[in-house]
């Protein structure tokens, strides 16, 4: 069933964490160079993680509780990105160099609110298909 709404979800969060972060810039170094996702392993790492994650739980579309428990796996691992992301922007010196942050420091943010929406439609599904064996 890959034509549900949590399936887009999790697709634009493939995008999202798969292929964005080697586009946009991360942040712009003390020399006026923009670091991308490639230019740090580490980062790279949690990003397809990331990725890889959303694009194996598309194809779980028949155990939904398992899906919904490795979406909020995720969405945890996002977080851990994200804050190693606010720890990198405030230990990047802004006052006697010039540093700027990046619109990829934001492509965790996108990625947790798409996998909420995600695990709110599963868990929508969930409750229909329970409330139709409830019929039965």
């Amino acid at each position: 069933m890959l034509q549900r709404i949590q399936s887009l979800y999790m697709f634009l969060v493939v995008i999202i964490n798969g292929v964005l972060p080697f586009w946009v810039n991360l942040w712009t170094d003390n020399n006026g160079e923009a670091v991308y996702a490639q230019d740090d392993l580490f980062y790279s790492v949690f990003f397809l993680v990331s990725a890889a994650i959303a694009f194996v739980t598309v194809f779980l579309y028949k155990n939904r509780k398992s899906q919904f428990v490795i979406n909020r796996l995720n969405i945890i691992l996002n977080f851990v990105l994200l804050g190693f992301f606010v720890y990198r922007s405030l230990i990047l010196s802004g006052e006697t160099q010039v540093s700027e942050k990046g619109i990829g420091m934001l492509l965790p943010v996108i990625s947790i609110v798409l996998l909420v929406l995600a695990n709110k439609a599963i868990k929508k599904d969930e409750d229909l298909v329970k409330s139709v064996d409830r019929l039965r």
